[in-house]
């Protein structure tokens, strides 16, 4: 039975729309990844709010908050820490890095070298980083939302699939529509200012481990043996596509799994069904496929392959 779930996103929504105008399919996926304990990455050209939503959702839900600016000479301490000598005291103490944090905003990650990239990957997969041989335990809470801008590609190291793997979701935030975007420009006429956040009447949730009570609730959240092999078979379709060089791995069935518990619960279900799971698909998937290059060439898309699958793979009833 949920208790906690749909109260505390009705809450979080209602709070995000004091300052994020419409984005409601962008807002949804990450609450999933938020709920399901996963991280997401957040692709879209610059000024579409990416970095205020995760501000907002850090504030909204209590938690500690860290940004990292990407660039090309960022080195792995700066994200991890490192070990600092005290003259004082003849011994080395730790300084720790940005990554000790609950919610960590990883701005425009793909504009630093694979070496700094890597050194978030312990931390996303293990909640932990190892600092001279010495391990670490991070929040339980850390969550990685990473942003990256699709359209410069001069000076960009694109992510290795090892690094996105380790991303729940990856989430396309798009340009709002004209109603949305006129609503933007008057709310700023009327005072509203994104560098000034704090002057926003914010609501946190009244409940400290309103979180951790949900995230436990979408765990215990079931999905029958039918929809499994459904959404197995749609993975595993991924596989074989035509278009497909390589498709998603076993981890990949696990992320549908989670995203799918956990838009049921945001639903106010402790059950999934298939349009949980065809509702969450693309976000899941579409960052762990790689297209044959004469399917690129011809134009093809992994969101449209990812429909294709959807579309041939038969829903049980």
């Amino acid at each position: 039975m949920l208790q906690h779930v749909p109260t505390t996103v009705e809450h979080i929504r209602a709070e995000l729309g004091k300052v994020i105008v419409g984005q409601d399919e962008v807002v949804e996926q990450v609450l999933v990844a938020l709920l399901a304990e996963g991280h997401a990455l957040l692709e879209g050209v610059p000024g579409t709010a990416k970095t205020l939503l995760v501000k907002t959702l850090a504030r909204i839900v209590g938690a500690d908050f860290s940004r990292i600016q990407f660039t090309p000479d960022l080195m792995p301490s700066d994200i991890t820490g490192t070990n600092v000598f005290n003259t004082a005291t003849a011994s080395f103490s730790l300084r720790r890095g940005p990554v000790f944090t609950d919610v960590l905003l990883a701005d425009e990650i793909n504009r630093t070298p694979p070496k700094t990239q890597a050194a978030l990957l312990e931390a996303m997969e293990e909640r932990q980083v190892t600092i001279d041989g010495e391990l670490y335990r991070l929040s339980p809470l850390f969550t990685v939302f990473a942003t990256e801008n699709p359209i410069e590609y001069e000076g960009t190291y694109p992510l290795p699939e090892a690094q996105l793997d380790r991303f729940l979701l990856k989430i396309l935030v798009g340009y709002p529509t004209a109603d949305e975007e006129a609503r933007v420009v008057g709310n700023w006429d009327s005072g509203f200012n994104a560098r000034r956040l704090e002057q926003v009447d914010i609501r946190p949730l009244a409940e400290p481990d309103a979180l951790v009570h949900c995230r436990a609730e979408i765990q215990s959240a079931r999905m029958e043996p039918g929809v499994q092999k459904y959404l197995v078979e749609v993975v595993r379709r991924t596989r074989e596509h035509p278009s497909v060089a390589y498709g998603a791995s076993p981890r990949a069935s696990v992320a549908l799994l989670l995203c799918s518990k956990a838009l049921a619960a945001m639903r106010g279900r402790d059950f999934a069904t298939p349009d949980d799971v065809r509702d969450i698909a693309r976000a899941a998937l579409r960052h762990r496929i790689n297209l044959r290059a004469e399917a690129e060439l011809d134009g093809a898309t992994t969101d449209a392959v990812i429909t294709d699958i959807l579309n041939m793979v038969e829903v049980p009833r």
